[in-house]
């Protein structure tokens, strides 16, 4: 079997364990709950174009990954959160797949772009967001195909012009996913590094693949926006100006917030480290200008996400594209050369990998400690997990020793494998919510009432989801106040949020008669996960 018939399944195995495997055991959170109920309200209510949240205008995001979320559930037939998150699974996948392709063209090396291709699918920003049903994934996923695209088009080696279709396909995709925030994150690092590294020789002879590329990306990405904002401009105008306003005030960080950003590469944070230290590697890659150009697309990427003020640690997630394939140059250079390094080189191997080795070893006793008021209940995961991360550090240990550093490196994908298929199931059962009241409680009532909800104020993504339809809100952020035509109803209506009772509801009288609780975890209360259920009385 060719080597790269043989890399490729090994591959797409790590991916479907990684991305697919119990995807419905965490519990929703908010920005997948936006995305849900988009999509929901898509198929609900005919909202394919203008979209909505609790049926009012949602412009903030592109539609792709949301009409992709629809798709889904349309061709299942199911809201399940397996289904509900396929698509974002499914872009992890590709995602991995194009580090893997990108690795394979810049260095001619199978070998190299699997090592590559595992470190990015066990990356923790990676793994988490192929996991999540939210946008970043997606509009990363797709620049990062095109990117692999126009990669190949700047070579002009044959097929140019379709190269430069399928090119901007994907970055139209990438637009339609998130705006413009993967162009300026992934894109532009990318066509600077290329630049300095690879250099532009023959770009001269490239404008016509190059205007094919943007003019196809422009014919994807600029319809819906265009469309909705000539159709609902209020709307466009009001979101754009809030939306705008966060950038420079919202979540503000200092500029080198960003500096630590090797962590988010979670299990693989030291050899992250170690592979950006340039004067350290750069006589002993096999391919020094792909690793000069990999660094610096990593290093411009970190910078240019640094000049916006706001800063969240999930916006490094197109850092860790770049980062993977860095790290691959150095994880590569041990597969080769482990057996003959002295003893000061092997203390950063030793150290990381003898970590994770006492993890998995240290795994029973602490989880036991932790779990055992629950133990019953989560026994055959608890006995799975164990059993498997306590091999695994053992031969972690043992190959370490034994100078087989590709043994430890596959095993170490075998350790984040194994936390998926026997860890998270046992999330549900641990730290669980004893006071959890889903939005049942608020069905339960309506029927028993037969009267509507409204929300007095601000709604929750989260409780929307899980009521399964629109609920109107009585106040809106402009103060205006919806007077129902019902003169009795019921009013959902956080604790913070009662301290304008007297102001707006002076004609009403109001009666406490339920809660809901849909924090889901015990020692983590939000109070925007919790409302009042209160049954109103019109009395004038």
């Amino acid at each position: 079997m060719k080597e790269k018939n043989r890399y490729l399944p090994v591959l797409l195995l790590a991916c479907v364990v990684i991305f697919f495997v119990n995807l419905d055991a965490i519990f929703v959170n908010i920005m997948e709950a936006r995305n849900f109920v988009t999509a929901r309200e898509m198929i609900d209510f005919d909202h394919w174009i203008f979209t909505t949240l609790n049926n009012e205008p949602r412009y903030e995001k592109p539609p792709l990954p949301t009409w992709l979320t629809a798709l889904s559930m349309l061709l299942f037939d199911s809201e399940s959160l397996l289904v509900l998150r396929l698509p974002a699974a499914i872009l992890g996948s590709l995602t991995v797949f194009m580090v893997y392709k990108m690795a394979q063209r810049i260095t001619r090396s199978e070998r190299y772009a699997l090592i590559s291709g595992l470190i990015a699918v066990t990356s923790f920003y990676i793994l988490y967001s192929g996991r999540d049903g939210q946008w970043d994934i997606h509009t990363h996923g797709f620049m990062l195909a095109g990117i692999y695209f126009m990669y190949r088009f700047l070579e002009n080696k044959g097929k140019v012009l379709l190269n430069a279709a399928i090119a901007g396909i994907f970055l139209g995709c990438s637009f339609l996913s998130k705006g413009p925030v993967s162009m300026y994150a992934l894109w532009l690092p990318f066509l600077i590094s290329y630049g300095i590294v690879f250099k532009y020789d023959h770009l001269k002879d490239l404008w016509k693949p190059i205007l094919l590329m943007l003019f196809t990306a422009f014919l994807i990405a600029a319809p819906w926006s265009l469309y909705v904002y000539l159709f609902d401009t209020q709307a466009v105008d009001r979101i754009t100006d809030k939306e705008s306003g966060r950038w420079l005030d919202y979540n503000v960080r200092p500029f080198w917030y960003y500096w630590s950003f090797f962590i988010q590469s979670g299990i693989w944070t030291i050899p992250a480290f170690v592979g950006l230290l340039y004067p350290y590697l750069k006589k002993k890659v096999f391919h020094l200008k792909a690793y000069r150009f990999t660094i610096l697309w990593t290093a411009l990427s970190v910078l240019l996400l640094s000049v916006i003020p706001e800063k969240k640690s999930r916006y490094l997630l197109p850092v860790l594209i770049p980062l993977a394939l860095n790290t691959g140059f150095y994880i590569e250079y041990l597969f080769r050369n482990y057996h003959q390094l002295k003893m000061k080189e092997k203390w950063f191997v030793y150290f990381n990998f003898g970590l994770i080795a006492f993890i998995g070893l240290a795994v029973p006793i602490g989880l036991y400690i932790y779990l055992q008021e629950i133990f019953s209940e989560i026994v055959w995961w608890y006995l799975g997990l164990s059993i498997t991360l306590v091999g695994i550090g053992i031969l972690i240990l043992k190959y370490l020793k034994t100078n087989h550093f590709s043994n430890v490196f596959y095993l170490t994908i075998c350790f984040i494998a194994a936390i998926i298929i026997f860890g998270l199931p046992m999330a549900n059962f641990v730290e669980k919510n004893p006071d959890y009241r889903g939005a049942e409680v608020i069905k339960k009532n309506q029927a028993k009432k037969n009267v509507p909800v409204y929300e007095f104020s601000s709604f929750t993504p989260e409780l929307i989801y899980d009521y399964g339809k629109p609920i109107t809100r009585f106040t809106n952020n402009r103060d205006s106040i919806l007077f129902p035509q019902q003169r009795q109803f019921l009013l959902l209506a956080s604790k913070d949020q009662q301290d304008r009772f007297d102001e707006v509801l002076q004609d009403y009288t109001l009666e406490k008669i339920d809660s809901v609780d849909i924090n889901p975890v015990g020692n983590k209360f939000k109070d925007r996960l919790y409302r009042d259920v209160f049954l109103v009385n019109k009395t004038k």
